[in-house]
């Protein structure tokens, strides 16, 4: 078997990579990649400009217009060489089985499982059956070419990541990493690579290598590459030069002193020390702060004792703004209800909640700013504390990120990359998002349109329907699951 070689300077990527971070020791460069085909682009780049290595982990990979094109980049690289092994949660629901027995035949290429389901063609069967054990997910989410370049952030694999879906846009964050914390996301890929739960794909499906699905692929990739879709991430590549840049060596990150927080890997299958987990340690950076402190999670569940967490950092005089979804932007209804039964103790406590309005995917071709000109959805994952540091990664605040998967992300020392993401909170995010508030008691939506307050007594442009299944779900006992 192949095996990954250390990070030296004997690639393009690397000889540029070393030639900055020589005169920033102890950083590493950051790209923020707000903007989703900007985002898809940074990956294509990064798989084009491989030479010895591309380490690759997903919790979701969508068989569609983006997910067809990454593939074939991917292949394209083992052609010419490159090691490329692509490791993925086993949650796809069997769709890629046949493509990804294709790629594990490469000589070039290697799929392993995490995870994985034993009964392909029954899979609810087996998840009941080891309920305990499948109900836990590897969540984690990197990019990493050559082992000096990374690209780590909230997004998963998949047209709605990039801008790339008619219907759904995610609004989301990844950053482009190079330097010492892309060599330790590298490392941290070894550690999952090289687990017990990550399986070889041969192992586990049921179905056999098919050369014809390779070239079952290049004939998809070839047609969506014609699609008006596929044009459009054409031309997102070509405005997109961070790659072409950093291998020229004329790329100007920001450099700030970063590292990486993930899981122990066996955090799925048994007890670990919670200095082996995420968690305990963002923590620790949300709780020294002394000012401010704004949060954004597509799926924020903080149960009782994250209530009083936050609680008791207000009460400190910790202004604490915190943006979500709301029931009409959500793509999980049942994660709302865990959510809506704390907002009102957030708000008495002085704490500021922002749900994120449904709104109609931007038109394409149009680049937008942080959250201005919104999709339909949030789904970054990152907080900014006292303007200074930030955390982007794929960590949603909920019990299921805590407790049940396995996260990934980068904590960054960074005032300048920071204040984007604060300043959004007064500028952007009252008008992309509703601002709730106590009146008599009851529960109220504050919506800025056109110059003016429009206030809402219920759920805005939520369905009766989809209001009663939030009151139904939140009489169960779901809340750890979510």
């Amino acid at each position: 078997m192949l095996m990954n070689q250390d990070p030296l300077p004997g690639t393009r990527l690397g000889r540029a990579v070393a030639q900055q971070a020589a005169a920033h020791t102890g950083s590493s460069g950051i790209v923020p990649l707000t903007d989703g085909r900007d985002a898809f682009a940074a990956r294509m780049m990064l798989a084009d400009a491989a030479e010895r290595t591309l380490d690759v982990q997903y919790y979701a990979w969508r068989n569609d217009l983006s997910g067809t094109l990454l593939v074939d980049a991917l292949v394209r690289a083992a052609d010419r060489g490159v090691h490329v092994r692509l490791l993925l949660d086993d949650n796809n629901g069997g769709e890629l089985d046949l493509l990804l027995a294709a790629l594990a035949a490469h000589p070039n290429f290697e799929v392993r499982l995490f995870n994985p389901f034993n009964r392909r063609r029954w899979r609810l069967v087996d998840y009941l059956a080891r309920f305990a054990r499948l109900n836990r997910r590897m969540h984690n989410k990197s990019f990493t070419a050559d082992g000096v370049a990374t690209i780590v952030g909230g997004r998963n694999i998949g047209d709605e990541y990039f801008d790339a879906h008619q219907d759904v846009a995610f609004v989301d964050l990844d950053v482009l990493a190079i330097g010492p914390v892309a060599e330790e996301t590298q490392r941290d890929f070894e550690r999952y690579w090289h687990c017990r739960l990550a399986r070889p794909a041969q192992r586990v499906l049921e179905r056999a290598a098919e050369p014809a699905a390779i070239a079952a692929l290049a004939e998809t990739v070839a047609a969506r590459a014609d699609s008006a879709a596929g044009a459009a991430y054409a031309a997102a590549i070509a405005q997109l030069p961070c790659v072409s840049l950093l291998l020229a060596g004329t790329l100007a990150p920001v450099w700030a002193p970063t590292r990486l927080v993930s899981d122990d890997p066996e955090k799925i299958r048994r007890w670990v020390p919670r200095d082996e987990l995420l968690w305990p340690r963002i923590r620790r950076v949300i709780t020294a702060a002394t000012r401010e402190l704004q949060l954004i999670s597509p799926y924020f569940v903080p149960g009782w004792t994250g209530a009083a967490y936050f609680r008791a950092l207000a009460r400190r005089g910790v202004r604490i703004t915190i943006l979500t979804n709301s029931l009409a932007a959500t793509d999980v209804a049942a994660v709302h209800t865990g959510y809506a039964k704390r907002r009102r103790s957030l708000l008495r406590a002085g704490i500021e909640l922002f749900e994120m309005k449904r709104a109609a995917p931007r038109a394409a071709g149009r680049r937008r700013r942080w959250f201005r000109g919104s999709g339909s959805s949030v789904h970054a994952k990152t907080f900014v504390v006292d303007r200074t540091h930030l955390f982007i990664g794929s960590f949603n605040f909920d019990p299921r990120s805590a407790r049940l998967n396995t996260e990934l992300g980068f904590i960054i020392e960074s005032p300048t990359l920071a204040a984007p993401i604060a300043d959004a909170f007064a500028v952007d995010v009252p008008q992309d998002a509703y601002r709730l508030r106590l009146h008599d008691g009851a529960l109220q939506w504050v919506e800025q349109l056109q110059g003016r307050e429009l206030v809402h007594d219920q759920e805005p442009a939520s369905t009766f329907w989809r209001r009663v299944l939030v009151t139904v779900l939140s009489l169960l006992p779901l809340e750890r699951q979510l």
